[in-house]
């Protein structure tokens, strides 16, 4: 399987064959990003888990515009934005269902040995590494508290 980079290179070149403007944009925009990462950090080349960290990152930048967009009354706006949160998920490993989700967290629940929702943080110091991209850190979270509360 090819990795990020090499994806993203195959998918830029692509883009400019068929003269798609927003994916286009939207991938020079991640390789940008992850340049700036290399430059910025001690690290001269990100590895996977890395990018994937850029990309989340950057699918979190897009999802809150779109919602102020929408605030705004700019859905034509909030319409790009959706495109490159599509285009850049297609980058992430496959998202976790509902029911896995809670599956995971359900077992680092039981791996903190936690009783109640003051143990939050001891949760989510075990579940958010473990699901880095497959999850949105506002669901993991939502997911963590749900649970957490039943144990009260």
């Amino acid at each position: 399987m090819a990795t990020i980079r090499e994806r993203l290179d195959s998918d830029l070149k692509d883009a400019m064959r068929a003269k798609a403007e927003v994916k286009l944009l939207t991938i020079r925009a991640l390789k940008s990003a992850i340049k700036y990462k290399e430059v910025e950090g001690e690290n001269k080349v990100l590895d996977e888990p890395a990018i994937i960290s850029v990309i989340t990152t950057l699918v979190k930048q897009r999802r809150d515009a779109a919602a102020e967009y929408k605030n705004a009354s700019r859905v034509d706006l909030a319409d790009k934005e959706e495109q490159e949160i599509a285009i850049l998920q297609a980058y992430l490993p496959a998202q976790l269902t509902a029911e896995q989700l809670a599956a995971e967290i359900g077992k680092a629940i039981t791996e903190a040995g936690a009783k109640s929702a003051k143990d939050l943080g001891a949760v989510m110091k075990i579940v958010t590494p473990r699901l880095k991209g497959q999850a949105e850190g506002k669901a993991i979270n939502d997911e963590v508290r749900l649970q957490l509360g039943k144990l009260s």
